[in-house]
């Protein structure tokens, strides 16, 4: 006689969760939105379900989105578990105050007393979506354009469910080596602060139209929204010149593509990061989205703050362009009848081809250009709309970047391993090392993360002002490099990512303002 064949193992049927209070919009079945600020509206996330048998169940709060699908596990913040009898059931999380704003999987385990399990999760963007989401609601702001000229009025777009906010324009970059905290205690303040009534607002985004840029020297700025429970928020936007050249003939172009890309804010509530730094899956970014750090670009505290932080210490003249910006001149000889220099501070991985296109020109007909980072124009982009398209790397496309920027892209460990430059060109090019105390054979910092490296596309006649020798391995070095071409063009690229954050070193801060000084010249 055969055995009775044991019973199925237990399961969830019809998860749903819900916050305790209204929807806020674009919730769903299995998203909900959540602000943890004690006053008891959306304070915790319910996850409802009917059990099929009697189990252990195991709730993990789990978060995905700076992860790249495959290469790294996903970050538990907060677990549960509870032996439950068959039937109707729920579970509830109450993240804490502290809890950073983005969404999270409510990942669920269920054991019974064979030990035999089963997991609902969300296994990655694009998959179906099994687990309850949670999306922890701070400020989220984002303005709809990158960039205005003086007197434009602004708009942005904010969500969040605080009563009240308080909106005020600060701009940064009085001190070098900035830290996060100091976006919130540190700044000029641009403006009066506005006290908003959110209270008809706090059940979906709304436009605010009130940030007009005032006749502002061109340059970034932050919306600083803060409610009275303490969340903060930040919209960066830049202030473009009314007309280009008008103020000063050295533009610097801020990596907005580049931010973008690194944006791992998930919009669409799968609970994974809409970047293709997340997944290979996601071909596209949205423009218009906030950042997801509080608002606040990846890395920027880093890297981007602390140049603009030496601009103001070293008292130079610019102005400042987004890649949109850019991307709208009809061409490179725009670009040369305003400008003497052009500098690219942070990673300007991303552009279109009508951007290349603008700079190559703009190199050819003599102008200069300056790169303080690495791994510049690395790959093509399409704007289709609000979003960014990836396509292709440039040198794929028979554009290898090096021909443009003397070095490109050899690779990456993370930062893993850091080390010195040695200097190598004090002889050939004295003028980039006076006053700076080195000389040949020289070394100074600690740099790398991505590193560029000469190519058989560099220019000739491409110097290497310094290397960080074999940094990912035998003959796998970063690369420091200066070429001038037969129209005048002057380039000079620092071959590390990390370059323009050691800025507040004296050494540093002398070489790139010699360098500075030499292409600033006509």
């Amino acid at each position: 006689m055969v055995g009775a064949l044991p019973p199925p193992p237990p399961a969830l049927v019809a998860i749903s969760v819900t916050n305790g209070s209204t929807p806020y919009a674009g919730d769903g079945t299995l998203l909900t939105t959540v602000s943890p600020n004690g006053d008891g509206f959306r304070d915790r996330a319910i996850v409802h379900f009917r059990l099929t048998a009697p189990a252990r169940v195991r709730m993990d709060a789990v978060r995905t989105d700076t992860i790249r699908v495959g290469r790294s596990p996903a970050k538990v913040v907060w677990s549960m578990h509870a032996q439950l009898g068959a039937g109707p059931q729920l579970l509830v999380w109450k993240p804490a105050r502290s809890t950073p704003p983005r969404t999270y999987i409510l990942r669920l385990t269920v054991t019974d007393k064979r030990g035999r399990r089963r997991v609902y999760s969300n296994p990655g963007p694009g998959g179906p979506v099994k687990a309850p989401v949670v999306r922890v609601q701070g400020i989220d702001a984002g303005f709809l354009r990158p960039s205005y000229a003086p007197g434009e009025t602004a708009e942005v777009s904010v969500a969040t469910d605080a009563t009240s906010l308080r909106l005020q324009v600060f701009t940064y970059g009085n001190q070098l080596k900035p830290t996060e905290r100091d976006l919130r205690s540190g700044g000029v303040a641009m403006t009066a602060p506005v006290q908003l009534d959110w209270r008809a607002h706090r059940d979906a985004p709304s436009t605010v139209r009130l940030v007009r840029a005032g006749e502002w020297p061109s340059g970034l700025y932050f919306l600083r929204l803060t409610a009275a429970d303490g969340r903060v928020g930040y919209a960066p936007f830049v202030v473009r010149p009314r007309l280009l050249g008008s103020s000063a003939r050295v533009a610097v172009v801020l990596a907005t593509n580049t931010w973008q890309a690194y944006n791992f804010r998930d919009s669409n509530g799968d609970g994974w990061g809409d970047s293709w730094y997340v997944s290979s899956a996601i071909q596209s970014v949205d423009t218009k989205r906030p950042f997801l750090d509080f608002g606040v670009p990846f890395r920027f505290g880093d890297w981007d703050l602390t140049f603009i932080a030496w601009l103001a210490q070293t008292a130079k003249r610019v102005e400042f362009l987004t890649d949109a910006d850019l991307d709208s001149l009809q061409n490179g000889d725009a670009l040369a009848r305003v400008y003497d220099l052009v500098v690219f501070p942070g990673h300007e991985e991303y552009t279109t081809q009508h951007e290349y296109d603008v700079v190559q020109r703009y190199r050819d007909l003599g102008g200069n250009l300056m790169f303080l980072s690495a791994n510049n124009f690395f790959c093509k982009v399409n704007r289709v709309g609000t979003r960014l398209v990836r396509v292709k790397l440039w040198r794929n496309l028979g554009r290898p970047e090096a021909g443009l920027v003397g070095v490109q892209y050899v690779g990456s460990n993370h930062g893993e391993v850091q080390l010195p430059y040695t200097v190598l060109g004090a002889d050939a090019a004295p003028w980039a090392f006076a006053g700076t105390g080195l000389a040949n054979g020289s070394t100074f910092g600690r740099y790398g993360i991505e590193i560029d490296a000469r190519a058989p596309s560099s220019p000739p006649g491409t110097v290497v002002l310094g290397r960080v020798p074999d940094l990912l391995g035998p003959g796998r070095s970063a690369e420091m490099t200066y070429y001038e071409t037969p129209a005048g063009a002057k380039v000079f690229a620092a071959g590390t990512l990390d370059f323009a954050s050691s800025l507040d070193n004296p050494i540093v801060s002398r070489l790139v303002d010699n360098v500075w000084t030499r292409l600033a010249m006509p």
